[in-house]
């Protein structure tokens, strides 16, 4: 009798069990898997948005030039006397660097001269002439207004006459003061190109070559072309190191100087100068330098960590989530250093971006892994 009864209470509880099976909806089961899957899949890393100032840095390559140069020709068509100094001379300004002849000035200062003279005495000669009849005139019909008129006007145009001849004679003395060549400023020789007897003249015009290349090289300016792409970032008060290839083990500092303002047509880039100090003479023009710049903008910017960026053959994005969905946010990148980027486009502060961004996380796709907050 007990076994009969048992038989029954446990074919009751089968029965039940198929019942209750066969009452859960589809959907129940799939949301009950849905959970489950939750549940044991890794959770979705997501982080809040937030400003910040990204600091890096680019290196360019640079190239020291002399902070003066100069070419210096001869003035006038002439024949080299005299060579004082040659390739590496140190000179100061003002100092007599070569010394030129030219005969035929020589001939043109003393006709200049000797019409200075002629003009001086005719000059005096009508001056004296006005005075003496202006005192004569002092007593009444002596001499009539008309005659002293006349010998004021003769003495005027002489005095015009005199000072012309005084102009020209000093003309063809400032041609031949040319005939000496002097440094415009303190530095050192870099080239010499002719030899005393050489024929010399203006560029062009007698000569195709400088006499003399002039360099100041106790100070240099640091030349770079930034391209336009960092151009915004800047600014007067950067200060960058630069390292030049003869030197390996050295590491130097300057601060900008000048910015160009404006973008070379050709590269696309804007010059930036600065100013180095040489006075060691460590450092020579035509170095080629590697230059490091620092890149930090004035604004604050949307900074990410580059994982959260997605690359793909769209575009570029972000992933946000919001209301347990994804949307993919299309974004432009900025600069990116220490494993950080700039994005740019319709984002906020605070927005949920996930952590690390792949094409398997589908733009408006249910998010069904769970999801962690990270700072």
């Amino acid at each position: 009798m007990n076994s009969y009864r048992f038989v029954l209470l446990t074919s009751g509880l089968l029965s039940i069990t198929c019942m209750l099976a066969r009452c859960t909806s589809p959907i129940q089961k799939a949301e009950a898997e849905n959970q489950k899957a939750k549940e044991e899949s890794a959770p979705l890393e997501i982080f809040k948005l937030s400003k910040g100032q990204l600091s890096s840095s680019i290196k360019i390559p640079g190239e020291l030039i002399a902070y003066q140069q100069v070419d210096l020709y001869a003035k006038v068509s002439s024949f080299v006397k005299k060579l004082n100094v040659d390739v590496g001379s140190v000179v100061s300004a003002g100092q007599i660097l070569a010394t030129m002849e030219a005969p035929e000035l020589n001939s043109q200062l003393a006709g200049a001269e000797s019409r200075l003279k002629s003009q001086e005495a005719v000059y005096l000669a009508s001056k004296a002439t006005y005075q003496r009849l202006l005192e004569t005139s002092k007593t009444p019909g002596t001499v009539s207004q008309n005659d002293l008129d006349l010998a004021l006007a003769k003495q005027n145009s002489d005095l015009a006459q005199f000072k012309a001849a005084q102009a020209a004679y000093r003309e063809v003395g400032d041609t031949k003061n040319y005939l000496e060549i002097r440094a415009p400023f303190s530095g050192i020789i870099t080239a010499r190109n002719v030899s005393a007897g050489a024929y010399v003249g203006p560029s062009g015009k007698g000569s195709e070559a400088p006499i003399f290349t002039l360099q100041q090289q106790d100070k240099l300016r640091l030349v770079v072309s930034v391209p336009e792409l960092y151009s915004a970032y800047l600014n007067r008060q950067n200060e960058i190191k630069f390292s030049v290839k003869a030197l390996p083990s050295e590491s130097f500092t300057a601060k900008v100087a000048r910015l160009a303002g404006a973008l070379d047509p050709r590269l696309r880039s804007q010059r930036i100068e600065m100013d180095v100090n040489n006075s060691n003479k460590q450092l020579l023009p035509g170095m080629i330098t590697e230059v490091e710049i620092p890149l930090t903008g004035a604004e604050h910017t949307f900074v990410v960590p580059t994982e959260a960026v997605l690359n793909s053959t769209l575009g570029t994005f972000v992933i946000k989530v919001e209301h347990d969905s994804t949307k993919w946010i299309p974004v432009n990148l900025g600069r990116q250093a220490d494993g950080k980027s700039e994005v740019f486009g319709p984002l906020n502060e605070s927005t949920q971006l996930v952590r690390l961004a792949t094409e398997e996380i589908r733009d408006k796709e249910p998010v069904s892994a769970p999801v962690k907050l990270i700072q």
